[in-house]
C-alpha cells in the first residue's frame, strides 16, 4: 500500500487540496469535536499532506506529522515550512517511548498493511492517560452500495461485511481523480486492537453527512474511534 500511496500521491495532495472535493471539508469539524484540547505534543500518525496537522496546529496543537511517503511528507513541508513532518513507518515509528499525550490517525489506519502494529506503536509513544482519536472508512462503505439515486434507495451489501481484503476504489470529479487504495476489516478488527494494545476504548462515534446527500444521512460513512492509554 505504501507504494501506491507514493505514486498517486501528486493526485492525491491535488484532490484533498480542492475545496468540496473530498469528505474532509464536511466531516473534519465534527472529528475535532472528538480531539481533546492541545497538550504537551501531538502525533499526526499518517499525515498525507498535512492538512490535518494543519488544522490542528490551528487549534493549538503543537504537531509532529509523519508518513511513509516521501512525497506527501515533501508537501506537507512546502505547504507548513514551520511544521515538523517526518518520513516513517507508522508500525515502527522513530520515537521515544511516551513522546506524546495525543496521536491522531485521520482515515490511515484502514491504509496501512499492519494496523495492529501502528496502534501498538501509537500506544508505545503516549503517555499514560494519553489518548489515540482515530476516523476510518466505515466498513460497510465498502461492502455495498446504492441501488439507485434516490433519498430511499436501498443500501445493498455486495461484499461479506467479516471479508478481510484489499479495496482500491477510483473517484473522479470536476477533472481530478484519485484512487483509494486500502483494507476493509470489521470493526472488531479495530477494536481488538486497541485491547491488545492497551488501550480503553472512551468514545465511538458514527457521524451522518452534514451535507446534502440525503442518501449518506442515512448510514454512516466514518467511524469514529476515541481511547485513553491504560
Amino acid at each position: 500500500m505504501k507504494e501506491l500511496w507514493e505514486r498517486d500521491a501528486r493526485a492525491w495532495a491535488a484532490w484533498v487540496r480542492e475545496p468540496g472535493h473530498d469528505s474532509y471539508w464536511r466531516f473534519s469539524p465534527l472529528f475535532f469535536e472528538l480531539v481533546p484540547p492541545p497538550g504537551r505534543r501531538t502525533l499526526d500518525l499518517g499525515c498525507g499532506e498535512g492538512r490535518v496537522a494543519r488544522d490542528l496546529a490551528g487549534r493549538g496543537h503543537a504537531v509532529v506529522g509523519i508518513d511513509a511517503s516521501p512525497t506527501l511528507v515533501e508537501l506537507a513541508r512546502e505547504a507548513d515550512p514551520d511544521g515538523e513532518y517526518l518520513l516513517g513507518d507508522a508500525a515502527a515509528l522513530p520515537f521515544d517511548d511516551a513522546s506524546f499525550d495525543l496521536v491522531v490517525a485521520y482515515n490511515v489506519l484502514m491504509d496501512v498493511e499492519d494496523m495492529a502494529g501502528a496502534v501498538r506503536e501509537a500506544a508505545r509513544v503516549l503517555v499514560p492517560g494519553g489518548r489515540l482519536c482515530a476516523s476510518i472508512v466505515h466498513p460497510i462503505v465498502d461492502a455495498g452500495e446504492f441501488d439507485g439515486d434516490g433519498p430511499d434507495a436501498r443500501f445493498v451489501f455486495e461484499e461479506p461485511y467479516f471479508e478481510r481484503r484489499e479495496y482500491h476504489g477510483r473517484c473522479e470529479r470536476a477533472g481530478l481523480g484519485i484512487t483509494f487504495h486500502g483494507y476493509v476489516l470489521p470493526i472488531e478488527d479495530y477494536t481488538r486492537a486497541l485491547e491488545d494494545a492497551g488501550f480503553l476504548l472512551d468514545a465511538l462515534g458514527e457521524p451522518a453527512d452534514p451535507g446534502d446527500d440525503e442518501q449518506w444521512k442515512r448510514i454512516p460513512n466514518f467511524l469514529y474511534l476515541r481511547a485513553v492509554k491504560r
